[in-house]
C-alpha cells in the first residue's frame, strides 16, 4: 500500500496588530491631518477665493475698512472703495456699506472716510451707510450683520483684498449673511504675495478652530 505524505506548508495565522500600534497609527493620522491636510485645504481656499469675482446681485456691497490718514484713505482702502463703487455702478447692489473704527488719536473713522470718498466719486449719499465700528474683520462684520438684520437685508458682496477674501467670507457666512466675494483686482493690497497668503491661511485656520465656535447667526434669524 502506498502512503502519500503532503509536504505543503501550512499558512501561519495572521498576526494581530497590537493595541499600541493601532493607537500610534491613529495619532499619526490625526497629526498628518492637522499639520498637512487642513493647512493645505485652508491655503487652497484662500487662493480660490482670491481669484473669484462673484457679481451675483445682492442687497449691499460691504467695503471692509483699512487704514486712513488724517481723513484720507490709505492706498489699500482707496483700492477697496474704488472696487466697491464699481460694483455699485454695475448694479450688483443698490447699497454700499463702509466699515471700520478709528485708531487712538485719529479724528475720524475708516467708515466715515470711506463714505466721504464714495460721495466725492458720485455715489449717492442715500445709497451709502457708514458703520464706524470694528478694529478687526470679525468685529466689523458683526456690526454689519446687525445693520443688515435691522434693515431686512440678507445678502452682501464682500469687498476686500484678494488674500483676505476667504476669511472674510467665512466670517460673514457664520454670521448668517448670504455672502459673495468680489476682491480688489488692482491697486495696493491686490497682490497675492507669499507672506499675505501664509498669514491669511493661518488666520482662516484660527477662525475654523477657535473663533467660529463663539459666533451665531445674526442675519436671517
Amino acid at each position: 500500500m502506498t502512503v502519500t505524505v503532503s509536504t505543503g506548508s501550512v499558512a501561519a495565522p495572521a498576526r494581530r496588530r497590537s493595541p499600541l500600534r493601532v493607537v500610534v497609527g491613529a495619532l499619526l493620522a490625526v497629526v498628518a491631518l492637522l499639520v498637512v491636510v487642513l493647512p493645505a485645504a485652508a491655503g487652497l481656499q484662500v487662493l480660490w477665493a482670491a481669484r473669484q469675482d462673484d457679481r451675483t446681485p445682492t442687497d449691499v456691497v460691504v467695503v471692509l475698512g483699512a487704514a486712513q490718514f488724517n481723513g484720507h484713505p490709505s492706498p489699500v482702502l482707496a483700492a477697496r472703495l474704488e472696487h466697491g463703487a464699481e460694483l455699485h455702478a454695475a448694479g450688483v447692489a443698490p447699497h454700499v456699506v463702509t466699515v471700520g473704527a478709528n485708531q487712538p488719536g485719529d479724528r475720524t473713522t475708516e467708515a466715515a472716510v470711506g463714505a466721504a470718498w464714495l460721495a466725492a466719486q458720485g455715489v449717492p449719499q442715500a445709497d451709502v451707510t457708514a458703520v464706524p465700528v470694528g478694529h478687526d474683520t470679525l468685529s466689523s462684520l458683526t456690526a454689519v450683520a446687525a445693520l443688515m438684520a435691522g434693515r431686512g437685508w440678507t445678502s452682501a458682496t464682500i469687498v476686500t483684498d484678494p488674500a483676505h477674501e476667504a476669511r472674510s467670507l467665512a466670517m460673514a457666512r457664520a454670521l448668517g449673511i448670504a455672502a459673495h466675494g468680489s476682491p480688489t483686482q488692482h491697486g495696493s493690497g491686490a497682490s497675492l504675495t507669499v507672506e499675505y497668503v501664509v498669514r491669511e491661511t493661518g488666520g482662516l485656520l484660527y477662525f475654523w478652530f477657535a473663533e467660529r465656535r463663539g459666533i451665531g447667526a445674526v442675519v436671517g434669524t
